[in-house]
C-alpha cells in the first residue's frame, strides 16, 4: 500500500509482484469506509472496490458466495455484494437496493452534504470470519474510484503467495523490488490478525495443560488398580516367591502389566481422538441441528465454525506424555509387590 493511503502507478507495481515465482496472483483494490442505509437500518461498513476476475485469483471470497457471483460486479452498474451477517442486519436480500453514504462532503446551496449512491445487492458471502461477514461490502473498483474520488489510483495491491507461512518475508521482498521500495507500507495476515492467533495459541497451551491433568488422574487410577491387585494377589505372589521368583521377577510382572494397560489405553484414546477430530465439523453440525443451538456464536468468537486439523506432532507429544505417566505410575505398585514377604503373606493360609 502507499504510505499516503493511495498507490500511484499501481499497474507497474502489480507487474513486478506477479513476476516473482513465489507470488501466485496480485490484484489492486480500493478500500474505504462507508455507511449503508436501508430505511431505518444503518450500518458502518468497510467498502472494498475490486476487479472481479483478478480478485477471484487472490482471495477465497469467490468460493464463499452464498448468492450471486463476483462477475455480477460490473463497472458502472453500481452493484454490491455484502457479507451474510451484514445483509441480515440491514434486512437486505439479493435484488434489493441500498444507499451507500461516503464520509466526504459535496458542497450544495444548502450546505455540505455527504456523497451517496444507490447500489443494487447482487450477492452475499459467508467467509466464516464474523469480522468480514458483518462489516465488508464489495463493489467494482471503477465505481469505488468514482465514489471516493480516487481517479486512477488505488489503495494497494493484494497478493496471493505460494507459501502463506512466508507471507511476511515475501511481501517485504516484493515491496523492496519496486521502484522506490521505501515508499510502500506492507502488511500480512500474521500482523492483521495477530491478537486472534495469540488467543488460539494461548488456548492450545491451556488445553495441553488440562489434558495433562486428566492423564495424571488416569495414571492415579492405574496406581490404585495395581495396588488393589497387589493386595488381592499377595498369596499368589508369596507362592511365586517360595518357588524361587526373586523381587526383580515380581517387579517385572507388575511393571509389564501396568505398561500394557497404559499402552492399550493410550493407543485406544489416540485412535478415538484422531477419528473424532477428523469428523468434528460434521459432528458439531449434527449436534447443533439436534439441539437447535449454535455452539460458536460468531458475534462472540468472531468465527462461525472451527475447522479441525490433526497435527501429527501434537498427537505424538500427548501420547508420549500419557504413556510415560502410565509407565511411571506402575513403579510404586510393582515395588510393593516385590517387597512381599512369603511368611507374612501365608501366615493365615
Amino acid at each position: 500500500m502507499g504510505v499516503t493511503g493511495k498507490l500511484e502507478n499501481w499497474r507497474a507495481a502489480q507487474k513486478v509482484a506477479e513476476a516473482r515465482p513465489d507470488v501466485i496472483a496480485a490484484a489492486p483494490y480500493i478500500e474505504a469506509q462507508g455507511l449503508l442505509v436501508n430505511g431505518r437500518h444503518v450500518k458502518g461498513v468497510a467498502v472494498r472496490g475490486v476487479l472481479p476476475e483478478q480478485e477471484a485469483r487472490t482471495t477465497g471470497l469467490g468460493q464463499r458466495l452464498t448468492a450471486g457471483k463476483l462477475s455480477d460486479l460490473k463497472a458502472g452498474g453500481y452493484t454490491i455484494i455484502l457479507g451474510a451477517a451484514l445483509a441480515q442486519d440491514l434486512r437486505l436480500h439479493v435484488g434489493d437496493n441500498v444507499i451507500l453514504l461516503v464520509p466526504e462532503g459535496t458542497a450544495t446551496p444548502l450546505g455540505v452534504e455527504p456523497r451517496q449512491k444507490r447500489f443494487r445487492v447482487t450477492g452475499t458471502f459467508q467467509s466464516g470470519m464474523f469480522e468480514f461477514d458483518n462489516s465488508l461490502a464489495l463493489i467494482h473498483m471503477s465505481d469505488a474510484a468514482k465514489l471516493y474520488h480516487f481517479g486512477d489510483e488505488v489503495t494497494g495491491i493484494r497478493l496471493a503467495v505460494a507459501d502463506i507461512m512466508r507471507a511476511p518475508t515475501i511481501v517485504r521482498q516484493v515491496a523492496l523490488a519496486q521502484e522506490g521500495g521505501s515508499e510502500y507500507y506492507v502488511s500480512d495476515w500474521t500482523g492483521t490478525h495477530v491478537n486472534f492467533f495469540r488467543a488460539i495459541q494461548t488456548t492450545k497451551t491451556m488445553m495441553f495443560t488440562i489434558l495433562l491433568m486428566i492423564v495424571a488422574v488416569a495414571a492415579f487410577n492405574i496406581v490404585s488398580t495395581l495396588v488393589m491387585i497387589v493386595k488381592e494377589k499377595q498369596s499368589d505372589i508369596a507362592i511365586l516367591r517360595t518357588l524361587g521368583a526373586g523381587p526383580r521377577n515380581i517387579l517385572g510382572v507388575f511393571a509389564i502389566q501396568g505398561v500394557v494397560i497404559g499402552l492399550a489405553g493410550t493407543a485406544l484414546g489416540a485412535g478415538l481422538g484422531v477419528l473424532v477430530s477428523r469428523n468434528v465439523e460434521s459432528l458439531v453440525r449434527g449436534l447443533e441441528q439436534l439441539f437447535g443451538t449454535h455452539f460458536l456464536d460468531a458475534s462472540v468468537y468472531f468465527m462461525s465454525d472451527l475447522p479441525a486439523y490433526v497435527e501429527g506432532i501434537d498427537v505424538l507429544q500427548v501420547c508420549s506424555v500419557a504413556f510415560l505417566l502410565c509407565a511411571v505410575a506402575t513403579l510404586y505398585p510393582a515395588w510393593r509387590a516385590s517387597r512381599t514377604q512369603p511368611a507374612e503373606a501365608l501366615r493365615h493360609d
